[in-house]
């Protein structure tokens, strides 16, 4: 009986060997906490904004928006995104140095081109969409190309991401039926599964 859990303890170890030799594990917890964090702060702006301009986001789906609230809207985006990213890297690279991990190496890389791909796909379908006018779809269209990506990253990293992912890609999908609500799945989708996913990451892996 020792000696087979003493054999399935070795095949665990081996299997864990092999997962760190294929997969960027050095993400922090509290990466997707943050980025949560600052996605509802983001959020928050925006809200705050439509009152003070008399913007109905539910009340018209199709909402029409001048250049000044276009503009001002994607500088509340472009700032959560640089804060998110700034903190995802900060808490990254420290958990990195804490486990004597490298930061940038083949497997890092992988993980980005595989994030970055459907993310940039996104990227230019929802300037496609702002183009020709169909603000309603904007917020459904990044939850669902950001959760393809989460998806598509997930084989080379944590395959919790995997269940971010879906998470996402179903949120954004509904919402597309919903426009009205697109405001908020955002809000939830980058916000509150952002914390859900960082805490349960940072309880499972480190702590």
């Amino acid at each position: 009986m020792n000696q087979q859990q003493d054999q399935l303890e070795t095949l665990h170890e081996i299997r864990n060997i092999m997962d760190r030799s294929s997969r960027f594990i050095s993400l922090s917890g509290l990466s997707g906490i943050s980025a949560g964090l600052s996605a509802l702060a983001g959020a928050a702006v925006v809200v705050w904004y439509l009152g003070k301009e008399n913007i109905s986001y539910r009340g018209n789906h199709a909402i029409t928006l001048s250049l000044d609230n276009i503009l001002f809207l994607l500088t509340v985006a472009l700032v959560v995104l640089v804060v998110a990213l700034g903190l995802a890297f900060f808490f990254t690279i420290r958990r990195a140095r804490r486990n004597n991990q490298r930061t940038w190496d083949s497997k890092s890389q992988r993980l980005l081109i595989n994030l970055a791909i459907p993310l940039a796909a996104g990227g230019v379908f929802c300037a496609v969409l702002l183009y020709h006018g169909i603000l309603y779809l904007v917020a459904p269209v990044m939850l669902v190309f950001y959760g393809l990506a989460l998806i598509n990253g997930s084989k080379y990293t944590f395959s919790d991401i995997r269940y971010l992912g879906i998470c996402e890609l179903v949120l954004g999908l509904a919402t597309s039926f919903f426009v009205g609500y697109g405001l908020l799945s955002w809000t939830i989708g980058f916000g509150v599964l952002h914390i859900v996913y960082g805490a349960l990451l940072y309880f499972k892996y480190e702590r």
